[in-house]
């Protein structure tokens, strides 16, 4: 019998988004003027209202809050003073203070590469063959969805009402059998909008443009067997309340990482007992999360199996792994067992917290491009970026989403005679 799976994604001007993408431009302005900073930042919003607090461990570096807080914000897009939250008059409360001695104690070692995990706990990491990014479809359509609204957004010339804030969700029918998607079963698309004269002609007109504007360019970005499944039987839903004015911290309190579905796999993997965003990468619920990640990735795209979940967990202030964990659903490949895949992982990558970091190139101010339309999925790529290091200020070609290469197939398929 066939299935039906759902998965959700928000905008970056969603009031959760809002919160992890000013906790991470505030780890980034650290990590830009000292590579070893530690920091634990946590933002809250409201209406016309921005609180930062967390715990910060710096030598040298000083961030301008109000600065990095009110930047994030207009380049959302919140510019205006009737969202009731805007860049130039909102207050922002910053209550920042040092990182505990008893968790410093644990982190920094005398050699680096004994340096221990900021935490206990367990991360996961997840891949599938549902899409060229090994990421299950119904997530990867629904940040999609939500990216290309923003783009119409700010190109300003359709859909002219749009706001910051946006939730799209999609169900995929799934074959029971073969557990390959078949269609597209329902969207659900709630955007925030400028005020109409008439709601019932206002909420037809973004129905109308959801349905002939948003989808259609959609689809034009996908391969030819995803966009198939657009069969244009699939049930829309456009703003169900019928008005979505108010939105954004006004209309919802925004907390940091509290969209943790939407940053990892929606739902079809798993997620660790922590968050990532505003959190440096001595943190493992964020740098091993990213590790397990490219783990997984590399193994499906090496043809270890066609889906896979890994499991990496830690005690505070160890450097190794206490635990590595797989789950091939089945899918393994060469009559492979879970317990010989995670043996198999255990030899191959070196899951020390200071050697994901050095892989990984997460010292550098890499994190705000995660913290919208997900941390896991995404293109890799290099660019320059202006970084303190050693006194001086230079550009550096630096690695965003390291973990999404697939640099490790090679090795992967010598462990594993494929």
């Amino acid at each position: 019998m066939n299935y039906l799976f759902t998965s959700e994604s928000v905008s970056e001007g969603h009031p959760d988004k809002v919160a992890d993408q000013i906790s991470d431009a505030i780890l980034d302005e650290f990590l830009r003027q000292d590579r070893h900073a530690k920091v634990a930042c946590e933002t809250f919003c409201s209406t016309g209202l921005v609180i930062v607090g967390g715990e910060v461990r710096s030598d040298d570096a000083y961030v301008d809050i109000q600065e990095v807080v009110r930047g994030v914000i207009a380049r959302i897009g919140y510019n205006k003073a009737e969202y009731m939250f805007d860049s130039n008059s909102c207050g922002v409360l910053s209550a920042i203070h040092e990182q505990s001695m008893d968790i410093n104690r644990g982190v920094v070692r005398e050699n680096p590469e004994d340096q221990g995990a900021g935490d206990q706990g367990m991360m996961f990491g997840y891949a599938c063959r549902e899409t060229e990014d090994y990421m299950p479809l119904p997530l990867a359509l629904s940040h999609l969805t939500l990216r290309t609204l923003a783009d119409i957004r700010r190109e300003g010339s359709e859909m002219t009402y749009l706001r910051p804030d946006a939730k799209a969700q999609f169900t995929i029918e799934y074959d029971g059998d073969t557990r390959k998607p078949l269609r597209i079963h329902t969207i659900v698309l709630s955007t925030q909008h400028d005020e109409f004269a008439a709601d019932e002609a206002m909420h037809a007109r973004i129905t109308a443009d959801v349905r002939n504007i948003l989808i259609p360019r959609v689809v034009a970005q996908l391969p030819a067997s995803t966009a198939a499944l657009f069969d244009g039987n699939f049930i829309l839903h456009v703003n169900p309340t019928g008005k979505f004015v108010i939105g954004g911290p006004a209309g919802d309190t925004g907390l940091t990482g509290r969209k943790i579905i939407v940053d990892t796999y929606g739902g079809r993997g798993a997620h660790g007992g922590g968050a990532f965003s505003g959190k440096d990468p001595s943190k493992v619920d964020r740098s091993a999360a990213y590790a397990a990640r490219y783990i997984a990735k590399n193994l499906v795209a090496a043809g270890v199996a066609d889906e896979l979940l890994v499991q990496v967990s830690y005690a505070i202030g160890v450097a190794k792994p206490v635990s590595i964990y797989a789950n091939s659903y089945g899918t393994a490949h060469n009559g492979l067992t879970d317990s010989e895949i995670a043996a198999k992982i255990a030899q191959i990558f070196d899951l020390r917290p200071a050697a994901i970091i050095r892989k990984f190139g997460l010292e550098n101010p890499i994190y705000g491009p995660t913290a919208a339309y997900g941390h896991m999925g995404r293109k890799p790529y290099v660019a320059p970026v202006q970084v303190r290091r050693d006194g001086q200020t230079v550009t550096r070609d630096v690695q965003f989403f390291g973990w999404e290469l697939l640099d490790a197939v090679p090795a992967v398929q010598k462990a594993f005679g494929l």
